[in-house]
């Protein structure tokens, strides 16, 4: 996320003004002014050209391709607090050095980048092994969608934060100071956290008992705006999965479909429409703003699945899920490139036609075979 919003500025560009032909400024006497000089960027930039940059921004895909299943099998096997926080120190520290890296050259940063997705992934898929641990089975919704809330808030951060970085002291600052705090994270994870409530020194006996005898029980600005939307709508979706499921008015399967339909239908109607009201700036902006707000329910549902069905595998499982994510991130720039080169005028059209049928094919297969009780080839 950070590259994506500091690649306008770390890269040069050509100008379409001819400086040759403009008259030079003049005042209010028809005399010529001094020669007007170039604002000096504030930070380095330099002659990538737009495939180099596409291999840049989608090698954090590459390399989160290659480890979401056996981070999450090890996490699962041997813990997940040190392969979280492993993940959530390299990946900060990794963010620090890309200034540096991006002035050895693209190569070394692609490589990092690569690194960098592997990282990630280590983070994303471990976590849920902590969850399983911690969260009682009538609270897991809510408190897992708090957290997970972070990721629209912290999307909405950066966005808003970084242009203002990148044009005040320079987009590599955006690194520094990201970078920073989450090698400050990192470094309160690793006394903070604990693997389950056992093994915590703190935690009072009541609680303990409380959270160890449930899970016995049941084994158990504009870009911004959309994910500052999701922010509290995903935390919304959780607790009201949570009233549902414990005031018995829905069962728990039917409660996953119904989060998965709406974050899969609603979105992927916005998109299909997108080519007939594109005349319409204001409803193709509201459109692709509601897009994220929406997507962001099937968190409620098919992705916090895995912990129902399976909550012993559910990190090897995420990753599992997380490898088809990877690769559609990878291969998204590819696939429209080649929409844009065969027909300019249609492509986002056949873009969107393409991603439809792709998410309506998933809903279906989810809605006749997805199921929400552990199965028993994840039973202890």
């Amino acid at each position: 996320m950070n590259l994506s919003i500091t690649m306008p500025v770390m890269v040069k560009h050509v100008t379409a003004l001819n400086a040759s032909t403009e008259k030079p400024p003049t005042d209010s006497q028809d005399n010529w002014n001094e020669t007007v000089k170039e604002p000096k960027p504030v930070a380095p930039v330099y002659d990538w050209n737009p495939k180099i940059q596409g291999l840049i921004l989608s090698s954090l895909n590459y390399g989160s391709l290659l480890a979401p299943i056996p981070a999450g099998y090890v996490a699962g096997i041997f813990g997940s607090k040190y392969i979280v926080g492993a993940g959530l120190l390299i990946s900060s520290v990794l963010t620090l050095l890309i200034p540096l890296s991006a002035d050895v050259g693209p190569t070394l940063l692609i490589v990092l980048r690569v690194v960098q997705g592997i990282a990630q992934v280590m983070v994303s898929t471990g976590q849920y092994s902590i969850w399983v641990r911690w969260a009682p089975p009538m609270e897991r919704s809510q408190l897992i969608t708090i957290a997970l809330s972070g990721l629209p808030m912290g999307t909405f951060t950066i966005l808003a934060v970084g242009g203002v970085l990148c044009h005040t002291i320079g987009w590599p600052y955006v690194f520094y100071i990201f970078g920073g705090i989450g090698c400050a994270y990192s470094f309160l994870w690793f006394p903070l956290v604990y693997e389950d409530p056992v093994k915590h020194p703190f935690i009072s006996t009541g609680e303990k008992e409380y959270i160890v005898a449930l899970l016995a029980e049941q084994s158990g600005l504009v870009s911004a705006v959309p994910f500052l939307a999701g922010f509290p709508c995903l935390i919304l979706g959780g607790q009201l999965t949570d009233f549902l499921l414990s005031r018995k008015i829905l069962r728990l399967n039917t409660i996953r479909k119904l989060f998965t339909v709406i974050g899969v239908l609603i979105p992927t109607g916005f998109h299909l429409s997108l080519h007939w009201v594109k005349s319409s700036h204001s409803t193709t902006l509201a459109f692709l703003l509601l897009t994220p707000v929406f997507r962001i329910m099937t968190e409620v549902g098919v992705l916090l699945n895995m912990v129902d069905i399976a909550p012993r595998y559910s990190s090897f499982l995420r990753g599992l899920s997380q490898v088809f994510s990877y690769a559609a991130g990878a291969l998204s720039s590819t696939v429209s490139g080649y929409f844009i080169n065969q027909d300019p005028e249609l492509a986002w059209r056949n873009i969107f036609l393409l991603c439809g049928a792709i998410d309506i094919v998933g809903l279906v297969f989810y809605l006749i075979f997805g199921q929400a009780e552990v199965q028993d080839w994840a039973k202890e």
